[in-house]
């Protein structure tokens, strides 16, 4: 990959930023600065068989004009502070946060699904959810195929969605104190990562009026999130096609029984357990079972794979 591109990943101590890290680093790219907030300056962090020296995420630093390319994976109030500052200093963002995800013009963009979306930015691109980003991989070739007429899914994440005190949490956990949560923001019907899961699929297909449910729920693994998928088709989709369509998908890798710990380190979204919902007659239903490990391609690798297709100016993703 070309060493050109200027780079900051701003919240680079986090566990996607690390993740982020180390993947610019497996792919090339030596101009790198690590960023984050005034508690974590100073120190190093991993990159490559070195480290960087972590700098001070400030307003000034980010509007220098030395950036080229930011990815940011800090939370929603300080990317709505940052990000402006980035692009005024003619940095491209992509954050990962859900600060600007549902703003009108501004792309929400999964590279296998609605790649060419990414160059319809006017400096920030916004990296969904990292159970959208499975999610709409797999939902894709079944839709150009047979239509969508309304998905149901429920989702099994692990505690690093909720970051690196999270996952230090269960790990100082006895067994027994294991527990499904529900550690979103209520409304007193929905989670509001069940809403995002909602819109954001939405915006990312180009179905504004797709029916969709959701029901979320954080699971005691460290690494990798599960969904289980519920769709109604258009036209006829048998088991048997939907295998195929999945097995030819990009980013897509069909395995019989998918799981978190199968999922976690590789790029791809791993999708099985392919059949006809029992419950009803005809061959317009189908439910599949997927997971994918959340920081790589739920986060990280989607924000590096978005900025390689603005980098490069590969074909891109209709």
């Amino acid at each position: 990959m070309p060493e050109g591109p200027r780079i900051g990943v701003i919240g680079a101590t986090g566990a996607v930023g690390s993740v982020a890290l180390g993947l610019l680093a497996e792919r090339g790219y030596a101009d790198v600065r690590a960023f984050a907030s005034e508690r974590s300056a100073g120190r190093g962090v991993a990159f490559g068989e070195g480290e960087l020296v972590v700098e001070e995420a400030t307003a000034d630093a980010l509007e220098a004009g030395e950036l080229d390319l930011c990815l940011f994976s800090v939370g929603t109030s300080a990317s709505r502070e940052l990000v402006p500052h980035a692009v005024r200093g003619g940095a491209v963002c992509v954050d990962k946060s859900s600060a600007y995800r549902l703003t009108d013009g501004v792309p929400l963009v999964v590279p296998e699904v609605n790649g060419a979306r990414a160059r319809e930015h006017e400096g920030i691109v916004a990296n969904p959810n990292c159970c959208t980003i499975p999610l709409t991989c797999a939902l894709k070739p079944l839709h150009q195929a047979a239509g969508l007429v309304r998905v149901r899914v429920s989702t099994y994440q692990s505690v690093s969605g909720a970051g690196l005190q999270s996952m230090e949490r269960l790990r100082a956990e006895a067994s027994h104190e294991h527990d499904l949560r529900m550690d979103w923001d209520f409304d007193g019907e929905e989670f509001d990562e069940e809403s995002k899961l909602r819109a954001e699929t939405r915006k990312i297909m180009e179905l504004p009026e797709l029916p969709m449910s959701a029901t979320c729920v954080r699971v005691p693994v460290l690494v990798g999130h599960a969904e289980s998928v519920w769709i109604e088709t258009e036209e006829p989709l048998s088991a048997e096609q939907a295998r195929a369509l999945l097995a030819a998908a990009p980013g897509v890798r069909v395995e019989e029984f998918p799981t978190p710990g199968k999922a976690a380190q590789p790029d791809d979204v791993l999708v099985g357990r392919i059949r006809g919902d029992r419950s009803t007659e005809g061959e317009r239903t189908l439910t599949f079972f997927l997971a994918c490990d959340n920081l790589r391609k739920g986060a990280a690798l989607n924000a590096i794979q978005i900025a390689e297709l603005l980098l490069t100016r590969q074909p891109l993703a209709a």
